[in-house]
């Protein structure tokens, strides 16, 4: 594909092209082949600047870059944001791309959403895949495993691919970082979802003003002008979902996307009434004036918050709304999302949730509260720990919430990283109470759970959800232990029963 027309087609003037020939784009120099456009952006750790001569030598033929990057043997392609250039650039490039895009965003939920939201789809008749934290999944079910938002080639080139293979409906995360790294430009976003927002990756984004600024980038750039925008209103609305609410409709100069909000407070679909089961829970929806009850077999408000988001998405992209309530009815769990693990010789069932935010924390525990019982002495036990080399200021509030909402608490590590272990446990429990004990080895935690668990108990581990590793360490001394919470609570169980 000529470079010429890749430029003129994402809408960047001043720049002669020639009769150059592009074959492909990366952002790693050590992946260059001949013909390539090399992405050379400043990060946190690296400054790819530094790699544009190797890039070259390789065979890029042009750079996007910073005005002050040097470039010799190859054309530059100039520009204060290289990323988003680049980005938009490299749209043209991946095609072709699947007819319908839609994109999520939010602190918590965004992976349940996205996986639900293909769930509903497949069943509703469509090719349908989901882009996140779990990976790519395709329409068969296969998974591969990547970041919440892989970098912006990655993405590309996954969306192109599964157009390739008859994809043509697509739900993916949009991350803060993704966002404000410009990790997900380009497509023709047919409508978004905001879930909800509260404090995390602050070590990124340093205030919450500016976590929140990143998540608007999706209304105001990423998402076609005008689309649909799903935004969760719970019973008790914080004041960040009436911001986002003002902004998608047009405050702060975004491009007046078309709010439905979905949830007690809802004006598209209405929870009118929540009733837990022993396997699930019965949801009264209220659509268009009409009343539809459905079944959603899986637990937890946040989880009827979730499906709510996704059924809005399927709603706005054409699917039937009698399909999408019959589909809702059939949603199977998110791996590593309030999915129970095991059940223990006692008899106390064991789940697993990624949790790992103050809220979302709470919002787990406060789940699977209704499923114990506490007529028969039941309790409810949160094994958990906070990650290394993040948002230190979340770990004392982390702590006071599993305290405040669960009976017993077991602060443990998640993934230290470069973090002394006992120091990031003692900033977790110096906000929790005089129900919390420590316990270091994870594994051990585990157990330590499952063997005082009494039949009517709820064990909670939560923090990793699906993740396949323990990250010890840092940079060249960074180790991952293989440790996946779901299989050392089964095998916990069956030690603890034999």
């Amino acid at each position: 594909m000529k470079l010429a027309k890749l430029i003129e087609q994402a809408g960047i003037g001043g720049i002669e092209a020639g009769d150059v020939t592009v074959t492909g784009f990366a952002i790693d120099h050590r992946k260059i082949a001949p013909g390539n456009v090399f992405g050379a952006f400043q990060g946190a750790q690296f400054n790819a600047e530094d790699f544009i001569p190797a890039a070259i030598e390789a065979g890029a033929v042009a750079v996007v870059a910073r005005h002050e990057a040097k470039v010799e043997g190859a054309l530059h392609i100039a520009d204060e944001n290289p990323r988003r250039t680049f980005a938009r650039l490299a749209a043209q490039f991946f095609t072709p791309v699947p007819k319908t895009i839609v994109a999520v965003t939010g602190t918590n939920g965004k992976t349940s959403t996205v996986e639900m939201t293909r769930q509903i789809w497949r069943m509703c008749g469509e090719r349908a895949a989901s882009i996140g934290t779990l990976g790519v999944t395709t329409p068969d079910e296969s998974v591969s495993t990547g970041l919440t938002t892989p970098d912006i080639v990655t993405f590309l080139s996954n969306m192109s691919g599964l157009a390739r293979e008859g994809v043509t409906h697509v739900a993916y995360e949009a991350s803060s970082h993704g966002l404000s790294q410009y990790r997900n430009e380009g497509l023709p976003v047919t409508a978004c979802a905001f879930t909800n927002f509260s404090r995390d990756h602050l070590d990124y984004h340093g205030t919450m003003e500016d976590y929140f600024a990143a998540k608007m980038r999706l209304f105001d750039e990423v998402v076609e002008p005008g689309a649909p925008a799903i935004i969760y209103c719970g019973g008790e609305n914080s004041e960040w979902t009436r911001r986002a609410i003002e902004h998608a409709q047009g405050f702060s100069g975004s491009r007046q996307l078309r709010v439905l909000t979905v949830g007690e407070r809802g004006d598209f679909l209405r929870l009118a009434a929540r009733e837990a089961t022993q396997l699930g829970q019965v949801l009264t929806i209220e659509h268009e004036g009409e009343c539809a009850t459905v079944k959603l077999p899986l637990i937890g408000e946040y989880q009827a918050a979730n499906a709510l988001v996704a059924a809005g998405l399927a709603l706005v992209t054409g699917a039937e709304r009698s399909q999408v309530f019959d589909a809702v009815a059939r949603l199977q769990p998110v791996r590593g999302r309030l999915e129970r693990a095991v059940i223990s010789a006692s008899g106390a069932p064991v789940y697993v949730d990624y949790a790992h935010t103050p809220d979302a924390l709470e919002a787990a525990i406060i789940a699977l509260r209704p499923h114990v019982d506490e007529a028969r002495g039941g309790k409810l036990t949160v094994v958990f720990g906070a990650g290394g080399d993040r948002d230190i200021g979340k770990r004392k509030t982390m702590g006071e919430v599993a305290s405040r909402v669960a009976d017993r608490v077991i602060v443990t590590d998640d993934n230290p990283r470069g973090e002394d272990p006992a120091a990031i446990r003692a900033d977790v429990l110096s906000g929790a109470g005089d129900n919390a004990v420590e316990t270091g080895d994870r594994r051990e935690a585990i157990a330590a759970a499952i063997r005082q668990a009494g039949a009517h108990d709820i064990i909670l581990i939560a923090g990793k959800g699906h993740e396949e590793g323990q990250i010890i360490g840092s940079g060249e001394n960074m180790r991952v232990l293989p440790f996946n919470d779901v299989t050392v609570a089964r095998e916990c169980a069956a030690e603890i029963k034999a």
